[in-house]
Parts: C-alpha cells; sequence; structure tokens
C-alpha cells in the first residue's frame, strides 16, 4: 500500500488561491476514481475537485474557510502499489494549509457555539421578584444573591443549565452548593422554595435567552461581503426613487397570461421592467457601463448584458442575462427562470455569473416601499424594484385605484450626474405606464 496526495490543481484565469468551501468525504473512506472529495470556490464560481485515483481516505488538508494555494496538498489517499508520496518524506497536508493563511484567516476558521450568563451590576433589579404578600402574611425568606465578581460565570452543568431555562433561572442569582460553588440541582429547587414560586416552567415565549453563537463567513458569504465593501469604499453612491402607475401594464399582462400563458408561459412584471430598462438604455448609453477606477476608463456597450441579483440558498449571486436587448418578454422569462435555477442549484457556469453591464434587483412581494440598493461593481447603475400595491388615486375630481409601484434605483455619481438619472428613470417610468409603447418599432 501507498500514500496518493492529490494536491490544489490549477484552476486557470491566473488563480493562486481558492478557498475551500467544503469536504465531500472524510477520514476512513473509500473514494472512487472521479469522486468528488471536495468544493472550492475562486472569485468567480464554485468549483468541484474530482480525485484521479481510488483509495481510503486518511487526512484532509484543512477546513472549510482555509484560504489553499494552488499546488498545495488537499487530501491524502491510502492507494493499491507505491502512490506519490514517500513515508516521511513530505510534511501532512494540514501543515502545507496552515503556511497559506494569515493569523486573521486561521482565527476565522473556528466556530463555537457558547452558553454566557451575563453579569450584572449589584443595583440590579431581581429577575424574579418576590409575589405580594397577604394581608399579614409573613414573606419567605429570601437566599441572598450570591456575590460574584463581574464576569464570573456561574459553574453548573449543561443538564442544570437547561433545567435553569427552562424553569425561566437566571443562575446568575443562584446559591451553588458544589465543589468551587458548582450549581447542582437541588440548589435551583431551593432557589424556587426560597421565591415562594411553584416549580413550573415559563412560557416559552417568556423565558429569558442568554447565550451567542459565532459563524465563520466562509464560501459564497465571505465574496458577497467582500464584494458589498469593495462596492460601498470605492463608489460613491445616490440613489433615486419614482413611483410607478403599473394599473395598464398590470391589465397587459394579464390578457397576455391568458391568452398566451399556456403556450409560452406565464409572465412576472419584470420581464417587462427588463423591456423597459433596454429601451430607455438606447438614449441614456452612460448607464449602460462599466468603470475601471484603477485605469480612469468608462466603458460603454451596445450589448445589454443585464445581471438579475438572484437569492440562493447561499447568498446573494447575480447571474446574468446576455444580449437582453434582443429578447421578447417571453424569452427574457424563460432565460431569467434558467439562469436562477442555475445559480440556485449551484451549476451556474462562469460565464453565466459574470459580465454583466447593468442589473436589476427585485424581493417581489417583500420588496418594501424603499430600497437602497448597492451598485454591483465595476457597473455603475442598479434598478431596485419595490412591490406593487393598490392605493386610492386622484383622477380630475374622482377617486379611482390603482396599482403603484416604487423603482428605487442607485447610481455612481462619479459617472452619472443626478439629471441624467431622473430622466433615465422618467423613460422607463413613461413605458412602463404606457406599456403599448414596449412593443412599438
Amino acid at each position: 500500500m501507498g500514500i496518493y496526495a492529490i494536491k490544489m490543481p490549477d484552476i486557470g484565469e491566473g488563480i493562486a488561491e481558492v478557498e475551500l468551501v467544503e469536504w465531500r468525504v472524510k477520514p476512513g473512506d473509500e473514494v472512487k476514481e472521479d469522486q468528488v472529495v471536495a468544493d472550492v470556490m475562486t472569485d468567480k464560481a464554485t468549483v468541484e475537485i474530482p480525485s484521479p485515483v481510488a483509495g481510503k481516505v486518511m487526512e484532509l488538508g484543512g477546513q472549510p474557510g482555509q484560504l489553499m494555494a494552488v499546488g498545495s496538498e488537499l487530501i491524502r489517499l491510502e492507494v493499491a502499489g507505491e502512490g506519490n508520496v514517500k513515508a516521511g518524506a513530505a510534511k501532512p497536508a494540514k501543515a502545507a494549509v496552515a503556511s497559506t493563511l494569515s493569523p486573521d484567516q486561521k482565527d476565522d476558521i473556528t466556530v463555537e457555539n457558547k452558553s454566557v450568563e451575563p453579569a450584572r451590576p449589584a443595583s440590579h433589579p431581581h429577575p424574579n421578584p418576590l409575589p405580594p404578600a397577604g394581608e399579614g402574611a409573613k414573606p419567605p425568606a429570601v437566599t441572598p444573591a450570591p456575590r460574584r465578581a463581574p464576569g464570573d460565570k456561574p459553574i453548573a452543568s449543561p443538564a442544570v443549565r437547561r433545567r435553569a431555562w427552562e424553569l425561566g433561572i437566571e443562575l446568575q442569582y443562584v446559591h451553588g452548593s458544589g465543589p468551587a460553588g458548582r450549581i447542582e440541582h437541588g440548589d435551583l429547587e431551593v432557589y424556587l422554595a426560597s421565591r415562594g414560586q411553584p416549580q413550573q416552567a415559563t412560557p416559552a415565549r417568556m423565558r429569558q435567552k442568554d447565550g451567542e453563537e459565532q459563524l465563520p463567513m466562509i464560501g459564497l458569504r465571505r465574496k458577497i461581503a467582500q464584494k458589498m465593501q469593495e462596492a460601498k469604499r470605492r463608489i460613491p453612491h445616490f440613489s433615486y426613487v419614482e413611483e410607478v402607475d403599473v394599473t395598464e401594464l398590470e391589465a397587459l399582462r394579464a390578457k397576455l397570461n391568458a391568452k398566451f400563458g399556456a403556450s409560452r408561459g406565464k409572465l412576472t412584471v419584470l420581464p417587462f421592467i427588463a423591456r423597459a430598462v433596454v429601451l430607455a438604455l438606447e438614449d441614456f448609453p452612460q448607464m449602460n457601463a462599466r468603470f475601471d477606477d484603477d485605469a480612469g476608463v468608462v466603458t460603454r456597450y451596445q450589448p445589454v448584458h443585464l445581471g438579475i441579483a438572484t437569492q440562493t440558498d447561499s447568498g446573494l449571486m447575480v447571474p446574468v442575462l446576455r444580449h437582453a436587448e434582443a429578447m421578447d418578454p417571453w424569452t427574457f422569462a424563460k432565460e431569467l427562470t434558467r439562469v436562477a435555477e442555475a445559480a440556485r442549484s449551484g451549476k451556474a457556469s462562469r460565464d453565466e455569473l459574470q459580465g454583466s453591464t447593468i442589473t436589476i434587483s427585485s424581493l417581489g412581494p417583500l420588496g418594501g416601499i424603499v430600497t437602497t440598493p448597492v451598485i454591483n461593481h465595476p457597473e455603475v447603475a442598479i434598478i431596485g424594484v419595490n412591490r406593487i400595491v393598490e392605493r386610492p388615486v386622484f383622477q380630475g375630481d374622482a377617486v379611482v385605484k390603482r396599482a403603484l409601484m416604487n423603482l428605487s434605483s442607485s447610481f455612481d455619481h462619479r459617472v452619472v450626474d443626478g439629471m441624467d438619472a431622473a430622466q433615465f428613470i422618467q423613460t422607463v417610468r413613461a413605458l412602463l405606464e404606457t406599456p403599448a409603447m414596449l412593443f412599438v418599432e
């Protein structure tokens, strides 16, 4: 038997390191040839790493969240034959990975679940006050709260802590009769008796909760955080909000769905908004652009590669609809469904997740009244779609019911002037309020 070390492959595009997102195997597992052993993430996409040989997992080369250099040791397998590693000739896989991490990155991979009893000042009112005494009744003897230094955590077993939580007792105020002041089950009963309270659980929704949970920011969540931070750091955002009357648009959409829904598919409002944005960009090409602020160059695009902000189980992703200018509403709807499902399932290709020139962000029925979307760097504009609501509106002397929706959009003030942004959104608004214009050449 021999040892075979699988090293982090060169994924291409000049990538020097990747982030380890998830292990698909564990020590002791039997691995087949071409079986995926790990998922890693580049700046653009998640990549599956297969095993080139069959064998038994001996050692994993790191923990999720660690950055691994291309060529570093990913995993070791016990294989039939000689393998590619001589016994004792190389560092263990974990040491190879650790060498690629900064001290801060090493700290980031620790996950802790803590149950912390917060310290309270001596003057803090007691969390379980005495019940009022009846006429002439003698109040029960009360055990004074134990003297603990600020920040001292009461000592108790997990079982005692759980029972205290169920009974609504804060351990900070319970005397411990065990060694070193350890709180026992009997101490909880003594405490309840001293307070004159029956031993019954506090209603679940009224229990005091303590504790905290630390979650490492890894994988896609880390990439999202880095991208959002970079966008807000580098781009001077300004937002513009406008109300749009979509009553006629909703009526047209209902008619189109009734007539063509079975054969072409149902339409949401998003394809119409996308079409309005595409048409408005013909008059405002400065919005369909990317700004390389390092080089000081703005690149305007004739094709519209429309990014669609999409929520997935892993976090926000922006799949791209290429050449949206050439799509009718039904084609747009089909492509939107396809790329959104690919993003949610983790099967979107790199080309489907990069290269957008302007982005639409919609939370659907959760869209709120106003949002302030963050620009998808290095683009210069993003269109935020809020929910549709019905409200009374004056039309002449009459009050009528209309369907209204806000567009909340953000722009890069280095590239886009406020007047141009307002005129652009007003053009989109006019198209949506007169939806027949969306189909006029």
